[in-house]
C-alpha cells in the first residue's frame, strides 16, 4: 500500500483536503475488509511509532497499538509522566529525538490552551508525521471514525440531519475537541448540522464561523439552538455528549453551579422519540451512563456506538499506513 501522504501531519482534518479525507476513508474500508478476511496487512513492516499520552485512554491507545501491530510495525507507549517532559524537557527536543528513532509520533494532550500548541511545536521540529490523538481543540481520529460509521449506515450524507447535543456529565471536565471536530467536518459532507447546548457551553466563535462556511460551500446547513428538544426533533443521527465550559471558564473544577443547573440535558427514550423513526445514536465513549444517557438508549436498537468504536482501529490504521512511509 503506497503511503500517499508520506510525512503529512495529522493534527486537524481542516488541514486535509476533502479528497484526501476520502482517500483515508477508502483505505479504512479496505483495511476493515482485509481485517475480517484475515489478510496479511503488513504495509508498515519494521516501522515504529511513539505514542505519547498525557491522559488516560482506552480506544485511542489500543486502536493505535493493535493497529500498528496488524500493519507489521511496533508502537511504543509513552506515559509522559514517566518522560523527561515531566521535568520540563521541551516539545522541540522531544520531537527531534523521537523522530530520529522511528517513523511516526502520536500524542494526546488535552490541556486547555496547551495541547494543540504542544503538537504544533512538535510538528515544527519532527522529521516524521505527528498524529493528533486528541488535543484541547481537535480530535481528528474520532472525527474520521465517526464519518466512516455514518457512511456505512447511510447511503448518502447529503442533507442528513445530524444533531450534536451537549449532555450532563460529572466524570471529568471534558475537552471541546470532539464536538468541535464534528461541527467542522460534517458540513463538508453536505449534512444539516444542529449544535445544541445550554448557554455557558459555547464553542469558539471562529469554529462556528468555519462550520457555517463549510456548510455554505458544500450544500449543507449549520444552526445553533439552546433547546434540547428542538435538536432531537426529526434528527437522523443524534450525538448527545458532554463537553466542558472551557471557552468561558478555564477552571478545571468538574462540578459547578452552571453544570448542576442543566441536569435535564440527558438523552432519554422520550427525547429519542422526537427524532426520526430510524434515528441512530452515536457517542465517542466513554459515556457517563445515567447522566448523559439512559442505559435503554445507549444499549438500545438505535445505538451504533460499538460500530463507531470499532472503526477507530480501521481509521487509525489508514492514517498510519498513508503517512508513515520510508524516510
Amino acid at each position: 500500500m503506497e503511503p500517499l501522504f508520506k510525512g503529512k501531519h495529522f493534527i486537524t482534518l481542516e488541514e486535509w483536503k476533502k479528497e484526501e479525507i476520502d482517500v483515508l476513508l477508502e483505505v479504512s474500508k479496505t483495511l476493515k475488509s482485509e481485517f475480517y478476511s484475515n489478510k496479511d496487512t503488513t504495509y508498515l513492516k519494521n516501522k515504529t511509532a511513539f505514542l505519547m499520552f498525557f491522559e488516560q485512554s482506552t480506544r485511542t491507545r489500543n486502536s493505535m497499538e493493535a493497529g500498528l501491530a496488524q500493519l507489521g510495525g511496533h508502537a511504543t507507549f509513552l506515559d509522559t509522566s514517566k518522560m523527561q517532559i515531566s521535568h520540563g524537557e521541551s516539545a522541540k527536543d522531544t520531537a527531534r529525538i523521537l523522530s530520529s528513532y522511528g517513523h511516526g509520533i502520536a500524542c494526546r494532550n488535552c490541556f486547555w490552551e496547551v495541547g494543540n500548541k504542544f503538537l504544533r511545536e512538535m510538528a515544527a521540529n519532527s522529521t516524521v508525521p505527528i498524529m493528533n490523538l486528541q488535543c484541547d481543540i481537535y480530535h481528528p481520529m474520532q472525527g474520521l471514525a465517526d464519518l466512516m460509521t455514518i457512511q456505512e449506515v447511510f447511503e448518502d450524507t447529503k442533507k442528513l440531519k445530524i444533531s450534536i447535543i451537549w449532555a450532563y456529565a460529572t466524570t471529568h471536565k471534558k475537552p471541546i475537541s470532539v464536538p468541535l471536530t464534528q461541527i467542522l467536518l460534517f458540513p463538508r459532507y453536505g449534512m444539516d448540522v444542529t449544535l445544541a447546548y445550554p448557554k455557558g457551553y459555547e464553542l469558539p466563535e471562529w469554529a462556528i464561523e468555519q462550520a457555517k462556511k463549510h456548510a455554505k460551500e458544500n450544500g449543507g446547513s449549520f444552526r445553533i439552538t439552546h433547546n434540547m428538544e428542538e435538536a432531537f426533533q426529526n434528527a437522523d443521527i443524534v450525538i448527545p455528549k458532554n463537553w466542558g465550559s472551557w471557552v468561558n471558564n478555564q477552571s478545571s473544577a468538574v462540578v459547578d453551579d452552571l453544570l448542576e443547573s442543566y441536569k435535564s440535558w440527558k438523552c432519554t427514550e422520550e427525547m429519542m422519540a422526537l427524532a426520526n423513526k430510524n434515528v441512530k445514536y452515536m457517542h465517542a465513549l466513554p459515556a457517563d451512563r445515567g447522566n448523559e444517557v439512559e442505559d435503554s438508549v445507549i444499549d438500545g436498537e438505535h445505538s451504533i456506538i460499538y460500530q463507531e468504536a470499532e472503526n477507530r482501529i480501521h481509521t487509525a490504521k489508514a492514517v498510519m499506513a498513508m503517512t508513515m512511509g520510508n524516510k
